[in-house]
């Protein structure tokens, strides 16, 4: 079984792909989206896709973050399979996005906050290390965890 492993600050190595996820979780605040950004990237580090979310913006129950990242990578790459690749993302993912990162047979999952509410990467559920299914992730939690939160907390606030 894969756990659970902490994975530091702004100077990890996954510091700068979670910038560049930050970055466009404000830009889905800006759209008026729940702010939440994804990257995908490949075995070698290099960006091979990316998301924010665009539920509102194209009244798209499954335009999540994760969801549009793992599609551009695959689109990139050319493969459904994203062997060897990490998505990097501000927030846990919900059920249907762990199911995708499954689905995809990504390597690993970066995450930033955790989803008290919906997650099911190891919160209220833990969908990509079930044994029944064909293929588990592993997740490194907690990268720029506090300002990922601040991010969302900021937003809801701001729509109270």
């Amino acid at each position: 079984m894969v756990s659970v492993r902490a994975g530091g600050g702004a100077s990890s190595p996954w510091g700068a792909p979670m910038d560049r996820a930050l970055g466009l979780a404000r830009q889905a605040a800006g759209r008026g989206d729940v702010p939440v950004g994804a990257v995908v990237l490949g075995p070698d580090g290099s960006v091979l896709g990316e998301g924010a979310n665009r539920r509102e913006a194209d009244a798209d129950p499954t335009a999540h973050a994760e969801v549009l990242a793992l599609r551009a990578a695959a689109r990139e790459i050319g493969e459904w399979r994203l062997d060897g690749c990490t998505l990097v993302v501000t927030l846990e993912p919900c059920t249907m996005c762990a199911g995708a990162l499954v689905l995809a047979r990504v390597e690993r999952l970066v995450l930033g906050a955790w989803d008290a509410k919906a997650g099911a990467t190891g919160s209220v559920r833990d969908v990509v290390r079930d044994s029944r299914l064909n293929h588990r992730v592993e997740v490194v939690a907690g990268v720029r965890g506090d300002e990922c939160a601040q991010v969302l907390e900021s937003f809801f606030r701001a729509r109270r």
